[in-house]
């Protein structure tokens, strides 16, 4: 206990204890990205897990595309790319192949919406082929403006050797 004593002594005397009370502290900047520079990302989306009802990997791209506008970084500074791959591609099927899919014949595919907004915002959403092959899916039950790639993995090596930030998880 003398000893913690003798170590808050030295401490007060140096002054290492941090602000008087009531003195303001300093502020404290914090990192942000450079609002005149270009993004490129790619995820890789392979898991069926859900946020807010949606794809948990489309939900999070929406969301760094908002994290990036509130730094002053516009849609068009950003090139990323969506691969789903694996459990993931079920959410961009049309809705009667959605239906199948998930063995709901009532089931809405609530990913269409996103997906269409994620388009419009210029990201390119991709759906690996050989997903659809074994599913046995054809490119009429793929929602509108979604890239078919041969296979995820290799798409995913490819961007990233390309220099795209690789954003994985999902």
């Amino acid at each position: 206990m003398r000893f913690i004593q003798t170590i808050c002594a030295i401490g007060c005397v140096l002054g290492l204890t941090g602000p008087a009370a009531g003195a303001a502290a300093a502020p404290r900047e914090m990192v942000k990205v450079d609002p005149g520079a270009h993004y490129k990302v790619v995820y890789d989306i392979h898991s069926d897990e859900v946020a807010a009802g949606i794809s948990k990997g489309l939900y999070y791209a929406r969301g760094l595309i908002e994290a990036y506008g509130k730094q002053g970084v516009t849609p068009a500074q950003l090139d990323i790319h969506l691969v789903l791959h694996g459990d993931a591609a079920r959410f961009l099927l049309i809705d009667d192949t959605y239906q199948t899919a998930v063995n709901d014949p009532f089931a809405t595919n609530l990913n269409a919406k996103i997906t269409q907004d994620l388009l419009n915002l210029g990201v390119s959403v991709e759906i690996c082929h050989s997903v659809m092959r074994a599913k046995g899916w054809t490119p009429a039950d793929v929602l509108p403006g979604v890239t078919l790639v041969h296979d995820g993995y290799t798409r995913l090596i490819k961007l990233q050797n390309d220099g795209y930030a690789y954003i994985g998880g999902f």
